[in-house]
């Protein structure tokens, strides 16, 4: 329960502390807690031809969802698409035209029946696992979140899942870590539920134990349910809810469309969306025996007493925090957000005095071919190795963050195209000699892009992209670059 405490004691005491006087009662009747959203317009996506006669012809794209996943996604009494999911599709409309009208289901399992009858064109949000790749296609992550194991307040802290024995897990049937946890977990005995406030609800009562939940989920359904002797007990790298948009495979312009409006969500708009639900209220009725009122002002005293413990301990939970919040859980590099947070400045900065910078964009070749053979734990062992050779193969001033699943992005200070793709070449012909435990060798293709003076971070790294993917249709293992060089100044230093 750590996770929740922790966060409502830090917005409840930064409130109390500014406070005095006749301003500190009505807040102990009314406390609002957070912030309105600040209004961004939203940044409209160029489509192609093909992508605009697409629109043009499909007047409606039903979508279906998951009616009882809250805070993600829900339908209402009113029949509306509501939660996190619902405001990032609506950006998703915003930005390309595409007019995403809801399809309405009673259950998941009743969503997932519809999307494989043809009924809706595209699932909101879900996990990509082989069973679904049978009809689906997927776009890029519309939101990820990690998973959490949730267990009795006096169950231990679970550092391997794979040792547990005569242990009872709750999952919610027709999701996919149901379907990776049957797989990859036979030590553990599965509980189907039909809803996964029942699989909580199993855990708290005793009759399993442990449950598998999105942070964000286990987050809003603990705190609204009141169930505190339940407690979050580990993390299992690798099983990350990476939320796509699930396409029918004859529609490969619709998932082209939605990848466009996806990427130009941004991370202020992406932000906004999560405060907006996540931000708690909580309202107390009007005192009016007196007598309370004393009590109240009593238990106001000790509160204070203790404010200044809990905020030296909140700065040291929220410097932990933003850490993790910036680092890959399984490799231990930056991930995309923390390189994201200082890519802008970067370029800016390369571009204002005119200094060379380059990205080089890898992805791992067959990758989905060594979780389907050795599994997905092999698979992380795989990316965690690969990671540490590319890092200890790159000079101190570079700096490689694992952009997303099997891709990783190295930013190049003082470079040039030229010398990046030498570094690519380099790091390519290290990786094909090395032996990976338990797979033997693999290949990687890359490809690189040198920052030019109208860029911003998006294009950058988009044509760096884009040329990975050239490399890929090129026979892969291979680097990939653009004919032309980058009209930006020549670095003198060499790799």
């Amino acid at each position: 329960m750590d996770s929740v405490f922790v966060v409502a004691v830090k917005r409840y005491f930064s409130r109390i502390l500014g406070l005095t006087g006749h301003a500190l009662w009505p807040m102990l009747l009314l406390l609002l807690l957070g912030s309105p959203p600040l209004s961004a317009a939203p940044l409209q996506v160029a489509l192609t031809l093909t992508d605009k006669a697409y629109v043009s012809a499909h007047p409606v794209v039903p979508v279906c969802v998951d009616p009882d996943w809250l805070p993600f996604e829900a339908i209402d009494q009113h029949q509306n698409h509501v939660g996190i999911v619902a405001d990032l599709l609506a950006l998703v409309r915003e930005k390309t035209g595409l007019q995403i009208q809801l399809y309405p289901t009673t259950s998941w399992e009743e969503s997932l029946a519809a999307s494989q009858s043809g009924q809706c064109l595209a699932l909101s949000a879900l996990n990509q696992t082989p069973e679904r790749e049978q009809w689906l296609i997927f776009t890029d992550p519309l939101l990820e979140d990690p998973n959490v194991l949730i267990t009795r307040e006096d169950h231990p802290f679970i550092s391997d899942l794979a040792s547990l024995e005569n242990h009872s897990i709750a999952l919610q049937r027709g999701t996919a870590m149901a379907e990776l946890f049957a797989r990859d977990f036979p030590n553990l005995t599965i509980i189907d539920t039909d809803t996964e406030t029942e699989a909580v609800q199993l855990v708290a009562d005793g009759k399993a134990d442990l449950t598998l939940r999105s942070l964000v989920v286990a987050a809003h359904t603990i705190k609204r349910a009141g169930w505190y002797n339940l407690k979050v007990s580990g993390q299992i790298p690798g099983y990350e809810n990476q939320l796509r948009i699930g396409v029918l495979k004859s529609e490969l312009t619709l998932r082209n469309i939605l990848n466009r409006g996806i990427f130009a969500i941004s991370e202020q708009e992406r932000q906004q969306v999560m405060d907006r639900h996540l931000n708690l209220q909580v309202v107390s009725e009007v005192v009016t025996d007196h007598t309370l009122a004393y009590g109240l002002g009593l238990l106001l005293l000790a509160v204070i007493g203790t404010s200044l413990f809990w905020m030296r301990r909140l700065g040291a939970v929220n410097k932990q925090l933003n850490i993790m919040a910036q680092t890959d859980a399984l490799t231990q590099l930056t991930n995309r957000h923390g390189l994201n947070s200082t890519l802008a400045t970067d370029l800016e900065r390369a571009q204002r005095y005119q200094h060379p910078l380059s990205v080089i964009m890898m992805d791992i070749d067959h990758f989905k071919q060594i979780n389907d053979q050795y599994g997905h734990l092999t698979g992380d062992k795989v990316l965690v190795e690969c990671s540490r050779l590319l890092k200890d193969n790159l000079r101190k001033s570079d700096i490689i963050c694992r952009w997303g699943g099997e891709e990783f992005l190295i930013l190049c200070f003082e470079t040039t195209q030229e010398q990046a793709t030498l570094l690519a070449q380099l790091l390519l012909e290290k990786l094909r000699h090395h032996h990976f435990t338990e797979v033997g060798s693999i290949t990687v293709s890359a490809g690189v892009a040198q920052a030019r003076p109208n860029d911003n971070a998006e294009t950058l790294t988009q044509r760096a992209d884009t040329l990975l993917y050239e490399a890929k249709h090129n026979g892969r293992d291979r680097v990939c670059v653009a004919d032309a060089t980058p009209d930006l100044a020549t670095a003198t230093s060499d790799l």
